[in-house]
């Protein structure tokens, strides 16, 4: 728009906005700028109507010194105008009208929508890698979970949630199952699941039975993640701060 009386700028979602400090220059307001802004303000709601932000001006020796601003709405600064009482305050009125006619226009040409569209577009793609490297190591955990038969060993699980980006040993998440009751923690039960977890699913018991040099027969325990188990952990970890307290 030509003869600009007052600097309007646009928002990443297409709304206009304006400085309060440079509203209140363009009508030569006598009171100071706190005083004024906080008096005309309190009609209006914060962070809908306004919202507060820092300005930096350059004093005389040549430092940058930040001031409190705020950007404010059309509507907002249409109305502070209007309650100047001053032709001055009229004309900048006037003037926000207009910008607005402008903006309506310009906004409903087709050639700018398609503008629009394009410069969103171009946003995702200059963000896409980013996001497939931040989904990546979900997505290798569900591949690899719901790609699984087989029940695993508490260490298998381990290995697999280290090659994905949360590091843990098996000792350690040995550790934290038994913390958290998912196994026993002492006693001949010891490293063995609980039967409420068994119940659920999470885990199974594998039994063999090995014969003793003195033909005796002895009966070993080994604790195995099911398909159901991995599922349940890797989900558990990727969405909470357990590898954290893990880690």
């Amino acid at each position: 728009m030509n003869n600009e009386l007052i600097k309007v700028h646009e928002t990443e979602q297409g709304e206009q906005r304006v400085s309060a400090r440079d509203l209140y220059k363009a009508l030569e307001i006598k009171k100071r700028f706190s005083a004024w802004f906080d008096t005309n303000s309190k009609l209006f709601i914060r962070d809908v109507d306004f919202t507060t932000v820092k300005t930096g001006t350059v004093v005389n020796n040549g430092a940058v010194l930040q001031l409190d601003d705020f950007e404010i709405t059309i509507e907002m600064a249409k109305s502070l105008s209007m309650m100047s009482r001053t032709k001055k305050g009229q004309d900048i009125r006037n003037y926000f009208i207009q910008v607005e006619k402008d903006h309506k226009a310009l906004m409903s040409d087709p050639r700018m929508q398609m503008a629009m569209g394009l410069k969103s577009a171009q946003m995702m793609l200059d963000h896409k890698d980013k996001i497939i490297e931040e989904m990546k190591p979900k997505a290798v955990f569900a591949d690899a979970v719901n790609t699984s038969k087989q029940s695993i060993l508490v260490g298998d699980l381990a290995k697999l949630i280290s090659q994905n980006g949360v590091k843990i040993g098996q000792n350690r998440l040995f550790a934290y199952l038994r913390d958290n009751g998912y196994l026993h923690k002492s006693g001949s039960q010891c490293n063995r699941p609980t039967q409420r977890y068994i119940d659920q699913g999470l885990f199974e018991v594998k039994e063999s039975s090995h014969t003793n040099p003195d033909g005796s027969i002895r009966l070993t325990f080994t604790t195995k993640v099911t398909g159901k188990g991995q599922q349940y952990f890797v989900n558990k970890f990727l969405a909470s701060d357990d590898q954290m307290k893990i880690g």
